[in-house]
């Protein structure tokens, strides 16, 4: 089983590329660092519940959308 970390980088990398858009553009929107977008993606990094709200502000999702996604991933 899939830790919360793993199922929400996969959820957000899901999202992203539903969109069309590269880790630059979902950075850019979110205001976040590319560098720091990638390590996210591959679940080496633990976002902060800020950094959770501006992806999903960024993405255009409710933050509870994209929490019950993971849950269901």
């Amino acid at each position: 089983m899939s830790t919360s970390i793993e199922q929400f980088s996969l959820v957000l990398r899901q999202l992203r590329q539903e969109r069309g858009w590269s880790q630059e553009q979902l950075a850019e929107r979110a205001c976040l660092n590319r560098s720091y977008l990638g390590e996210v993606e591959r679940g080496c990094a633990s976002p902060s519940l800020v950094t959770v709200f501006k992806l999903a502000s960024a993405l255009e999702v409710r933050l509870s959308t994209l929490i019950a996604r993971c849950e269901h991933s």
